[in-house]
């Protein structure tokens, strides 16, 4: 069963807030930035007030302290460059093509321009097929093959051979 937790008075800015959960035996201070900003300064001001703490910062030994530690831990309070940051996605570089001659054919057309043309795709087959590009033989050539066409989806198979005997 859910315990019903106490709203608490916040210490800096004196607003009621219900703490955190996990911090409920010593949260004083609400979540704003500001008080946040307070709690920081009057834990660092408790903790250096305990007598142990209080040359923590000064003298040589503790400089020499920290200079040990800065030597073990070289950069660690720089800022990363932008160049040194990691990148979410890698740059693409691009790619020679070895064989020019293929490429040629490739930039010729895309596939889309092909199919908006197939019109001319269609006669150009035709005459291929017919093996003639004058336009009564690709006339005469289309009309028995939509003659075919429409043969074969009626079901009737009667005109099969003429396929093979195309001008």
């Amino acid at each position: 069963m859910k315990r019903q937790q106490q709203k608490r008075k916040c210490l800096n800015c004196g607003t009621w807030f219900r703490p955190d959960p996990r911090n409920v035996r010593h949260q004083e201070y609400c979540s704003e930035a500001a008080c946040r900003r307070a709690s920081k300064a009057a834990s660092q001001r408790r903790w250096l007030a305990k007598p142990e703490n209080r040359d923590y910062f000064r003298g040589a030994e503790q400089v020499a302290r920290v200079q040990r530690w800065r030597a073990e831990h070289p950069g660690y309070g720089r800022r990363a460059s932008a160049a040194t940051t990691a990148a979410l996605q890698d740059d693409c570089h691009v790619q020679v093509v070895e064989i020019q001659e293929k490429s040629a054919d490739l930039a010729a057309g895309a596939l889309q321009e092909v199919l908006a043309a197939q019109p001319a795709v269609l006669i150009g087959l035709i005459a291929h097929l017919t093996d003639s590009p004058l336009q009564e033989d690709i006339v005469r050539s289309t009309r028995r093959l939509l003659q075919l066409g429409q043969d074969i989806l009626n079901g009737r198979g009667d005109h099969a051979d003429q396929a093979r005997h195309l001008p």
